[in-house]
């Protein structure tokens, strides 16, 4: 019983980590959590954090669109996962092809974590969204080193534009049951090149800005644009 209650835990406070939060008058914080900035949980200290460089991957599955994501510090070529998170994929298709990605950060990052963005514009005015999609974190992909997964707030169907990039293993957050702290977070795609860009913009700077907005870079990471080019 202690050890399920010291799992739980340990995984409520992470996805404390991983929601979005509404800060002072309504803003949302991203990965900030509910509470304030002073109760919040840090990520786990893992020996993930020393995963080696991922390794070249394999061709696209068939089907699978492939997107190029234009950042400040390089490109990210990404394989969607159009098989496995249908309603994830198409919401990110949508936002990429009406240029939202366009000019917005990344404005959360952690070396040994995850590098967060597609949210905020670079003085950290949030976009307004459509509305919140389908959680397909039960599609059975893991959170691991080079995948690509959407963010949200605590409640399970709140994600829309934001998502993140996992710089090493998370599996913390992977679905484990059906429970608000086990429900987990979707996994939609993958790095296929550029995971030496993702590194390079969790290894940043990074300050605490605006009302508790912690892990921001000091020098934005802009996403110049996404574009579909298969």
């Amino acid at each position: 019983m202690t050890a399920l209650f010291n799992r739980r835990l340990f995984v409520a406070f992470l996805s404390a980590f991983l929601g979005w939060t509404g800060a002072v008058q309504g803003r949302m914080m991203g990965y900030a959590g509910p509470e304030s900035a002073q109760s919040k949980p840090q990520p786990p200290q893992t020996k993930a954090a020393q995963t080696p460089p991922l390794q070249p991957s394999p061709e696209p599955a068939p089907g699978n669109p492939v997107v190029v994501m234009s950042t400040s510090l390089g490109d990210i070529t990404l394989e969607l996962f159009k098989d496995k998170a249908p309603v994830s994929v198409e919401n990110f298709l949508q936002y990429a092809k009406e240029g939202f990605y366009n000019d917005t950060v990344f404005h959360r990052v952690r070396k040994g974590f995850m590098i967060q963005g597609g949210g905020f514009t670079a003085t950290l005015v949030e976009k307004p969204t459509r509305p919140p999609i389908l959680n397909e974190a039960t599609n059975g992909l893991n959170n691991v080193r080079g995948t690509i997964a959407m963010a949200r707030r605590q409640a399970l169907r709140s994600a829309t534009s934001q998502f993140y990039i996992n710089v090493v293993d998370n599996r913390a957050l992977d679905h484990t049951g059906f429970s608000p702290d086990d429900f987990g977070y979707a996994v939609f795609g993958r790095v296929l090149s550029g995971m030496d860009v993702a590194d390079r913009i969790a290894a940043v700077p990074t300050t605490t800005k605006g009302d508790g907005m912690d892990d921001v870079p000091i020098e934005p990471v802009l996403i110049k644009g996404v574009k579909v080019v298969k």
